[in-house]
């Protein structure tokens, strides 16, 4: 295994050294590459050993509500990613959209919010999920259709929700929706929809090429109480990038996982990989390659870690965590690239562990905000800086 001198970097306390070590224990112990090919029951059983075993706790946010610490510490989250994601795909997913999806409610979430939902989460009793995108409106948000208008004391949604992960099997989804507070971005509200509240349904499965749990969803004429509104009306858009702030730099962690496995793979391939009487590793343009591998993920780590160590101190990290996602993931892509390049015709054999990563990175440059969209986040930032208004 490549070796872990990053967990030696300042940006980290003896207690994250400390986790990751619990965690690699742990997931070596529980956890393979190769899971159940029912894909939404080994998403539900890996929420329930990551609730039993405890880590499900550091998703969430307020000791009171079964969180690690009062507040969602970033650096283990990455941490916990960073881990799970050199195991297997799908228990990082199942780790991460537990606290994607109920990011929201530790951050806006009223104290009876909290009890009501919180501890199921971080136990694995209730698997939870993140509805922004719609079919006419990804990068785009001020593009949302789905529209809520207020009834009573409840409000009704209508509208639609695609490319929701854990679409299907979740039992609760904080949904992004249209109030028209204000135009563009700043007429949009947040709500938890529970699954089984009538006027939700789910309207149809997507199959992608890393397998995951992810669906179309769609609400008719579906009431949800005003008190599940998370923070106040028109400050949707607010919600999504203060949750996603915390998540998007632990995008980069995972996509740091994937990196640090193929390398990995890579390096005990070369070693063993005999060619023209010598080691594949014997070779120059092996070296290099396995230099230019090991340098990016260094770098990429140190801009992931630099984040969540910001965010840790109460730092705005908008363009930080925008850097960290890029340079993580295009990296990744990169490394494993390379690694099953290095693997020749082994390297696209279904199922090697190098053909998973490569399924398994591809999506990371887009979800979260593809690399494009971070592109303009960093520039934005910049120039926020640059001629405050």
């Amino acid at each position: 295994m490549a070796d872990k001198n990053y967990l030696e970097w300042p940006f980290l306390d003896p207690r994250h050294r400390a986790l990751e070590a619990a965690v690699d224990a742990w997931a070596s112990a529980h956890i393979s590459q190769k899971h159940d090919k029912d894909l939404d029951a080994a998403c539900r059983g890996l929420v329930r050993q990551l609730g039993d075993a405890g880590w499900l706790h550091h998703a969430i946010g307020g000791s009171a509500y079964g969180g690690n610490s009062e507040l969602i510490d970033t650096r283990a989250v990455c941490l916990i990613r960073e881990t799970l994601a050199r195991h297997s795909g799908l228990a990082d997913f199942a780790f991460a959209m537990q606290g994607l999806g109920s990011g929201a409610i530790t951050l806006f979430g009223s104290d009876a919010m909290k009890r009501q939902f919180l501890p199921r989460v971080a136990s694995g009793d209730a698997i939870a999920a993140f509805a922004l995108s719609e079919p006419e409106a990804g990068s785009d948000v001020a593009a949302m259709q789905c529209a809520a208008r207020l009834d009573g004391d409840h409000y009704v949604l209508d509208g639609e929700k695609t490319w929701i992960s854990n679409g299907g099997i979740a039992d609760l989804y904080t949904v992004f929706v249209r109030t028209g507070e204000a135009l563009g971005a700043r007429g949009i509200t947040a709500f938890v929809v529970e699954a089984d509240r009538p006027g939700f349904e789910i309207a149809e499965r997507i199959d992608v090429i890393a397998p995951h749990p992810l669906a179309r969803i769609k609400f008719v004429n579906c009431r949800v109480p005003v008190s599940h509104r998370l923070g106040e009306p028109g400050q949707g858009f607010k919600v999504a990038m203060a949750t996603l702030d915390i998540f998007r730099t632990s995008v980069a962690a995972a996509a740091l996982g994937f990196a640090r496995r193929a390398l990995d793979e890579a390096l005990k391939h070369a070693t063993l990989r005999k060619m023209f009487g010598h080691t594949l590793a014997d070779f120059q343009l092996t070296q290099a390659k396995l230099a230019q591998m090991a340098t990016g993920i260094d770098a990429a780590a140190l801009l992931t870690y630099r984040a969540a160590w910001l965010r840790d101190q109460g730092q705005r990290v908008t363009k930080e965590a925008a850097m960290a996602k890029l340079t993580a993931t295009e990296t990744a892509q990169q490394v494993i690239d390379a690694a099953v390049q290095m693997f020749g015709g082994l390297g696209v054999v279904s199922e090697h562990p190098v053909e998973r990563l490569y399924r398994e990175i591809r999506s990371l440059r887009i979800y979260e905000g593809a690399s494009e969209v971070q592109q303009l986040i960093i520039a934005r930032e910049m120039l926020r800086e640059a001629i405050p208004l």
